[in-house]
């Protein structure tokens, strides 16, 4: 199901028009996956109780998983629980998290690791950021948006690989990012943050080798969800022109590409990674505040 392939490209839209896919959706979308191809497994989402960590939370559970998702708002993560059960017909745990709190991390995966007695993959697709000029960031801002995407991402990362180590069992990591390699004109503090990411995985990738732990990102390009109503009108009729495509992509996009990189289909992959941009990254720029004039003769 790609529902934003079926938007006109040139119509005039308002952010209600860009929600996303609704748990119901997702729970009947088709699947490329076997049944059962994450039987018994225990995939652990941050950011789980919307967009992007939500597709996935769905898409994992339908294929048989053991869902753990965890963010800071409870209500969030109530409505996906009780929106599981009603449309997917399966229970996830929820836990409430702020992976800005590295012993609330700690603790939070020992207690994961414990209960299922591992865990099978771990998801980092918390995260979150403002649009704004780089000469006016507050020194608030900044370290709130590097807090949250890049230490909260190192935190669950580390407390992971510290319990595979510990029980001696392969792990997995696949780390939501963004495409940096033009930067990210109005988000410069999400572009240092989410490079961060990409260069910590890399790093890893190479030294958690040992310990048979796979590390990988996902780099989405403009993906339709209910976070994207943040952004102005004028940002909004250009974002899906930054692509050849000429359209948004949908999470199931991304939730599917996270399963790839999570099942045996991508055992020889690791510090990679996997761009979902419709092409955006060769033909076009997006500016989340809409073009400055200066851009614009």
């Amino acid at each position: 199901m790609d529902k934003s392939a079926n938007k006109p490209a040139d119509k005039a839209q308002t952010s209600t028009d860009y929600a996303g896919m609704t748990i119901e959706e997702l729970a009947q979308a088709p699947l490329v996956y076997r049944d059962g191809l994450f039987d018994g497994k225990c995939v652990v989402i941050s950011g789980g109780g919307s967009g992007m960590g939500r597709a996935m939370a769905v898409l994992f559970a339908r294929l048989g998983a053991h869902v753990v998702i965890c963010g800071r708002r409870a209500e969030k993560l109530d409505e996906v629980s009780r929106s599981m059960q009603q449309f997917v017909g399966c229970a996830i745990e929820t836990q409430t998290l702020n992976i800005r709190e590295a012993e609330h991390v700690e603790t939070f995966m020992a207690n994961i690791f414990n209960k299922y007695g591992g865990v099978h993959t771990l998801i980092n697709s918390a995260g979150g950021q403002f649009s704004q000029a780089a000469i006016d960031f507050s020194r608030k801002g900044w370290l709130a948006v590097i807090d949250t995407n890049l230490n909260g991402t190192w935190w669950m990362m580390q407390e992971a690989a510290k319990n595979w180590r510990k029980i001696g069992e392969a792990g997995n990591i696949v780390n939501i990012a963004a495409y940096v390699e033009r930067g990210m004109p109005q988000s410069a503090h999400s572009c240092a943050a989410r490079a961060g990411v990409i260069y910590l995985s890399k790093t890893v990738a190479t030294e958690w080798a040992e310990h048979n732990i796979r590390v990988n990102c996902i780099a989405p390009g403009a993906i339709e969800t209910e976070g994207v109503t943040q952004y102005p009108a004028e940002a909004l009729q250009e974002f899906h022109r930054a692509n050849p495509m000429k359209r948004f992509g949908d999470v199931w996009d991304i939730a599917q590409t996270a399963a790839y990189l999570a099942a045996p289909s991508a055992k020889f992959m690791t510090g990679e990674v996997l761009v979902v941009d419709g092409g955006m990254a060769q033909y076009g720029w997006v500016w989340p505040l809409g073009k400055p004039d200066y851009f614009k003769t």
